[in-house]
């Protein structure tokens, strides 16, 4: 890779700070928060990729959630259908 296919080091930053806001990572914001500020990228630039990064990571825990509801739905599905057979067979005998 050459120097001019090289990201400035303050964009690398910006997208390490959003990863790891996205990805919910306890300790890398701080660091990257620190060196964004070093570099003298304005603070309303900063919020926001905050702000992306937050809608992300909450976009993805939604969809998470939804998969899983439906999961537990299924489940629940297969569990009634086999509830209301074996009442079936019990009632038969």
């Amino acid at each position: 890779m050459t120097t001019q296919n090289t990201p400035d080091a303050a964009i690398v930053a910006m997208i390490s700070l959003a990863a790891g806001i996205a990805s919910n990572h306890p300790k890398m914001c701080a660091c990257q928060l620190n060196r964004l500020r070093g570099f003298g990228v304005k603070e309303d630039m900063i919020e926001t990729v905050i702000d992306i990064a937050r809608h992300i990571r909450e976009e993805a825990a939604e969809k998470i959630d939804a998969e899983f509801d439906e999961q537990i739905a299924a489940q629940n599905a297969q569990f009634a259908a086999m509830e209301a057979t074996l009442q079936k067979v019990e009632a038969a005998a």
